[in-house]
Order: C-alpha cells, then sequence, then structure tokens
C-alpha cells in the first residue's frame, strides 16, 4: 500500500499543468473584444492570456487584469476586468468582471463605470492617457498627438484613476511578453560620479542637454497653411524659430548638479524618493511646451514623450521656484520651464532612444481646429549613462495613483488643515472662549456650514462605516497604506478623528466635521423656527435605544466578512451617500429613507445620530480610551440643577449631571450655560450670597477698634 502511494504521488507530480478550461460565458465575453475571431484558445499554461485567432492569424490575447495587477480598488478590493489587446497593441475593448466600488454599485449605478471602460476601444498602449478628473484643467475626450483626454466619473475620481492604472500596467505587461516591437532595452541608468563644471553652452553643445529649434515653415508645412492664418500670436518675427526647446535629465550629476549647483541639486534630490526620473524642459519662442491654463502639478498637453513604442508618462514636479533655479553660467533666459517626473506605467531608460512629441494645436476660429504632431528624436550623451544587470520593474518607477491625487487636490487639502488647524484652536482654549456665547454659537454655525458645503457636498468628505470594515479586511487580507491614501480627504479626516478619540472623543467628530450631522443640525433648527413640536424621548426608552447602533454595527462589520457585497448593501442604513454623495439624486426609496431621517429630526433632535448611526457607535468605542474629560461639571449639577439637561438636545447628560461622553457631540452649550453668571444656577446662588452679606467699610472697622 505504500508504494503505490509513493507511485501515485510520482505520478501526480509529472503530470502536465491542467490547462484552464474556457467557459461558455467567458468565450463570449471574447468574442465580444475581437468580433472577427475564429478561434479562442484556452488559457496557456505558461503565461495567463487566452490566444485569439482569424483563421490561421494571431490578432491578439485577451486577458483577466486579475491575473497580471492586483492593485486594490477604494473598497479594499482588486477590480476584476477582462481586456483585449491586439497584436499591435490597440485595446480591443474592456469589460468589467466584478468589483467591489460602493460608488457604483450602490450610488450612481454601474451604467457611468461601464462608459468609462468603453473609451479604450481603439486606443492604443503608444497614447498617453489620461483620465479627466474634476480637478483637471480639461474634460471630455479628445486626442491631441498622442495625448488622449478620457472622461472621468463625477464622484468616483478615484476608482476610475485605479482602473486606468490597472488597465495600463497589465497591457503594458502582456505586451512586453507577447508581442513584438514593445521589449525593453537594455537597461542603463545615470552615472552617479560623472561629472565636472560645465557651461551651459558646454552641456548643449557635448550632448548633456538637447535642443531642439523648430522653424516656422516646417510648422506651416505640419499644418498645411500660413501661421498668418492663425488669430492668435503665433506667427514668429524673421529670423526666430516657432519654438526653441531644451531637455535633459536631471538625475545625471552632470547635467543636475551644474544646471542647479551642488547645494540646489543636493536638496531636490532629497525631495524625490529613490526611484524618481526627472527631466528638465525649457522653451522659447512663440510656441511653448506649455499652454497658458497648464495646471501645476498636472500632465502637459503639449508635450509628450514615447520609448519602445509606449507612451512615457510625464508630471509636473511644480519644484521650479527662488530656492531651486538654474545656476549654469551663460543660462539664457527662458519664458517656460519644469521639471517633469518620467516613467509611469511604460518606464523611462534614460540611456535609450526615446521620441520627444510636440503637439500643436491652432484654432482658425471657434469651429475649426488644426492640430498637428512634430518629433524629434531624443539621445542623450551615451558618457552619461552606464549598463544595470537588470531592467528594472516600471511599476517600481512608477508614481503611485495616490501621489498624483495628492497633487491634484492640493488646494483642498491647505483649507481642510487650515480648518481643523482652527478647530483644534478653538477646542483647546474652549474653555476661556465659552465665556463669550455669541462668540461660540457664531463659530460653531459657521464651522458647520464649511463641513456641510465644503467638507460634505464638494470635498465629499463624508466618513462611513464602510471606512472602518474596510480597514479590518485590509488588516485581515494584507495591510497596504496606499489603498487609504487614495482619497486624501477622507484620510486626512480618519488621521484627525482617530487622533482627537483620545483626547476629546467621538464628540469633535460627531458634533462638528460629519456632513450628515451638519444637515442633521440645520434640519432640527428648521424645525424649530416653523415651530414643530419637539419631542422628548423618555428618558428609559432613551437610554434603551442608544444601544441600538452597536449591533447594528457589529453586524455590519460580521457581515463584510462573510460578503462584502451582502455587507455594501447592508451599510445603505447610512444615508450619507443618498444625501452627501449624491447630492439626494437617486431612486426614490433610497431619498425617502434619507429625507425621511431628516424629517424626524426636525422632532427629534438628532434622531440617526443618537439610535442608528454604526459609525458614531464604532467611534464612542474607541472613544472611552480619551484621556481627558473636558467638560467641567459643579457641586449642583444634576443635583439638584437640571438646567443642562434640559438643554442638551441630544441628551447626554445624565440626571446625576454626568456627561455621558458616548453620546455627546461636544456642542459646547452645557460649556456656555456653566460660564454664563445668568444661566448658571450655581453662579446665580453664589451672586445672591455676596449680595446678601454686609460690606464693612475701613471707617467702620476704625470704629470698632476704638
Amino acid at each position: 500500500m505504500p508504494g503505490r502511494l509513493v507511485l501515485l504521488v510520482a505520478y501526480l507530480l509529472v503530470l502536465p499543468p491542467v490547462q484552464a478550461e474556457l467557459s461558455d460565458s467567458r468565450r463570449a465575453l471574447i468574442q465580444e473584444l475581437f468580433p472577427s475571431a475564429t478561434v479562442i484558445e484556452d488559457k496557456l499554461p505558461d503565461y495567463p492570456v487566452y490566444p485569439v485567432y482569424q483563421l490561421q492569424e494571431l490578432i491578439g490575447y485577451a486577458y483577466e487584469s486579475i491575473d497580471h495587477s492586483r492593485l486594490q480598488g477604494f473598497a479594499g478590493k482588486p477590480i476584476s476586468l477582462l481586456i483585449g489587446l491586439d497584436t499591435r497593441g490597440r485595446f480591443t475593448g474592456v469589460r468589467v468582471l466584478n468589483h467591489h466600488e460602493p460608488v457604483f454599485l450602490h450610488g450612481l449605478g454601474e451604467e457611468p463605470l461601464f462608459a468609462f471602460v468603453d473609451q479604450y476601444e481603439g486606443h492604443s498602449l503608444r497614447e498617453q492617457i489620461i483620465v479627466s478628473t474634476s480637478n483637471s484643467s480639461r474634460s471630455g475626450r479628445s486626442a491631441d498627438g498622442n495625448v488622449v483626454h478620457f472622461d472621468g466619473v463625477s464622484k468616483a475620481t478615484v476608482s476610475v484613476l485605479i482602473i486606468n492604472d490597472t488597465v495600463l500596467s497589465s497591457a503594458l505587461k502582456v505586451a512586453r511578453t507577447k508581442l513584438e516591437g514593445f521589449a525593453q532595452s537594455a537597461p542603463t541608468r545615470a552615472k552617479p560620479d560623472f561629472y565636472q563644471p560645465l557651461s551651459w553652452q558646454q552641456l548643449v553643445d557635448r550632448g548633456y542637454i538637447g535642443h531642439w529649434r523648430i522653424a516656422a515653415d516646417t510648422v506651416e508645412s505640419a499644418l498645411g497653411r500660413p501661421l498668418a492664418d492663425y488669430p492668435q500670436s503665433v506667427e514668429p518675427s524673421p529670423g526666430e524659430p516657432f519654438a526653441e526647446l531644451f531637455f535633459g535629465y536631471i538625475n545625471s550629476p552632470m547635467v543636475g548638479r551644474n544646471l542647479f549647483g551642488d547645494e540646489g541639486y543636493a536638496r531636490l534630490m532629497q525631495r524625490l524618493d529613490d526611484n524618481a526620473q526627472v527631466l528638465v524642459l525649457v522653451s522659447r519662442g512663440a510656441f511653448l511646451h506649455v499652454s497658458d491654463d497648464f495646471v501645476p502639478g498636472s500632465a502637459p498637453d503639449r508635450v509628450g514623450l514615447t520609448q519602445n513604442n509606449l507612451a512615457v508618462e510625464m508630471r509636473d514636479l511644480n519644484l521650479l521656484d527662488q530656492n531651486l533655479d538654474f545656476r549654469a553660467e551663460g543660462v539664457p533666459s527662458f519664458e517656460a520651464s519644469h521639471l517633469f517626473r518620467v516613467g509611469g506605467n511604460a518606464g523611462f531608460n534614460p540611456g535609450a532612444e526615446a521620441t520627444l512629441k510636440l503637439n500643436v494645436e491652432l484654432a482658425r476660429n471657434h469651429l475649426v481646429v488644426d492640430r498637428a504632431t512634430l518629433d524629434f528624436p531624443v539621445q542623450f550623451n551615451s558618457d552619461l549613462f552606464e549598463a544595470v544587470e537588470q531592467a528594472p520593474d516600471p511599476g517600481a518607477s512608477r508614481q503611485p495613483v495616490w501621489v498624483g491625487l495628492w497633487q491634484e487636490r492640493w488646494w483642498q487639502i491647505s483649507l481642510l488643515i487650515a480648518g481643523l488647524t482652527v478647530l483644534t484652536v478653538f477646542f483647546a482654549k474652549q474653555k476661556s472662549l465659552s465665556q463669550n456665547p455669541k462668540l461660540v454659537h457664531r463659530f460653531r454655525w459657521g464651522f458647520l456650514l464649511f463641513t456641510l458645503f465644503f467638507i460634505g457636498f464638494y470635498a465629499q468628505g463624508q466618513l462611513s462605516v464602510v471606512n472602518i470594515y474596510t480597514l479590518f479586511l485590509a488588516i485581515w487580507d494584507g495591510f497596504s497604506l496606499d489603498v487609504f491614501l487614495l482619497d486624501p480627504v477622507i484620510f486626512i479626516l480618519w488621521t484627525y478623528t482617530f487622533i482627537t478619540l483620545f483626547i476629546w472623543g467621538r464628540g469633535l467628530f460627531c458634533g462638528w466635521l460629519c456632513p450628515f450631522g451638519a444637515l442633521q443640525e440645520m434640519a432640527a433648527w428648521l424645525g424649530e423656527k416653523l415651530k414643530v413640536r419637539q419631542i422628548k424621548v423618555p428618558e428609559h426608552w432613551h437610554r434603551r435605544l442608544i444601544f441600538l447602533k452597536y449591533p447594528i454595527l457589529i453586524g455590519l462589520v460580521g457581515t463584510a466578512f462573510y460578503s462584502l457585497t451582502i455587507a455594501e448593501k447592508l451599510a445603505e442604513v447610512e444615508p450619507f451617500k443618498t444625501s452627501i454623495t449624491l447630492f439626494f439624486v437617486r431612486s426614490w426609496p433610497f431619498v425617502l429613507y434619507a429625507v425621511g431621517l431628516l424629517l424626524i429630526g426636525m422632532f427629534i433632535h438628532k434622531f440617526y445620530c443618537r439610535y442608528l448611526c454604526p459609525l458614531g457607535a464604532g467611534l464612542a468605542v474607541l472613544g472611552r480610551l480619551r484621556l481627558f474629560s473636558w467638560l467641567d461639571r459643579v457641586e449642583l449639577c444634576g443635583n439638584p440643577c437640571q438646567h443642562c439637561k434640559n438643554e442638551c438636545g441630544i441628551n447626554a447628560i445624565r440626571k446625576d449631571g454626568r456627561i455621558d461622553y458616548d453620546e455627546c457631540i461636544q456642542c459646547l452649550e452645557c460649556v456656555v450655560i456653566l460660564k454664563d453668571e445668568d444661566q448658571c444656577v450655581d453662579k446665580r446662588l453664589r451672586n445672591k450670597q455676596r449680595a446678601k452679606q454686609p460690606v464693612i467699610l475701613a471707617t467702620d472697622a476704625a470704629a470698632v477698634s476704638s
């Protein structure tokens, strides 16, 4: 018997790997991607792609993105796509197989997602694909040479950028492995010790800095008409070029140290990560390498770079300023100068030949625009570089998706951090500031408006219980900080909320930074102004109902480990997506639920926050670890005085005067009352006692002593 088992194991070990059979449904999807296909083979055993033939001719490959890229989506799970790539590196189409992006599943619907991926059909890996976002300078679908703009999806910016990165990175891997003409050249890197002091002209003469001078007649020939036909001022003076560009590889000390000086170059290199590759590009003339409306930190429209038939991503670093400027001897003046990080999905080999492209777009009138693309070979002096043994993984030099998102939303980040700083100072000085009730009330309403309209409606900074179980799932499956950095506003708010939980408890977020909480405050205010009868939930019922949100939280988190799809549906107990993310533009049951909660809140103060919110429950649990109890109490609080309790709309003060920090939203109303000479019973009694005490004058004291 043991011998038979050994033979069986040996037989299994020498068996060839079983080829993955192609299901009928998958075959039908691939047929959609390749309508002319007559043969679709099973997935190859040595490389996960499906070869597609028309009779005997290979016409392309279909593959599942998850086999080549496991970049996590906004929900913490990879987005699975079926992608078709023909033998020339063109996309034949993209189909969504599976995803967990909440904004598409239970918000906008999946139609915008399908419309987005449909844009890839017919485009090539040779093109630089830029997804337009709400923060981009351009929108809509257009092509300028090898630069292609895709329509983004409003309120789903993170998801579509992840999809774009998934499509391009996986397609690049397949192309380099299976398609001719896409193989990498022998890898090179800049020599770290190659340097000698040189002037600007010497750098240009020796080929360390490239020079491209474009004459007017060259452009006219490409456009097919004279420059005088265009109303724009693009016709150069006689003898002057249409455009003159200079470019260099900054990572080379020969270029970088000479251009910026030793101190400036060292400072620049310290600000970059180890894998960053930087190209300096400067220009002058009638047509510059960037347009007047170019947004710092974004990808340029007018210039592009290709290498090995692939578009090389270029993104402005926005680092040139008074502290980092050109120091080379004899450097001329330029009208535009930028440092671009290069690489992206395709990577960049500085010692290999590349092509610089200038996309000329000139309008004859409001309706007709002429376009032409001019190419110039880029081949720096080989003395700058040395060979490396192994080609670097393009993904290692590729800028993470979240970096670009933070750069694009820099002003939102700055405004949010400024707002949080002001709020922190206010809370730190609450005891002194609360002596001015009007100041506290005005600041509170001003900040609630900031929270609702900027943090909520504009920046989409509504925290959710989904973020909690996404964190747990990430820890369970393998934590990656990159997933949480994809939305800078959410990341900053979560970081701030987590830190302040240990200082002030849950109330700082729930009472000041929750957009839906602010909306409920305004609904309650409107109810009072409309003289809606306010309902006080009886104390014994209130103490029972506040525990209802905890089993909701446990149920959601537990369900997420069983089925993320079910958990996403159950998370609709939160009305945040309907009200804040989608502005109530959604199917009627969701809108009815969200509006219904706000209507209830007009006569039961913050009903949802108090009894149903699973996010508030989670924050309350962590808030129990707070280090301080900031809200002062005095001897008469609760015994017999009940004034603060009666004024507390959320009923977070017990009958004995103690603050229930698990429920408190830190509105500071009780602090204002405690500091008010007219409202606080304790202060009024003390003042009366002082008034009754006889006043002893100095003359009386003298008379007694005599």
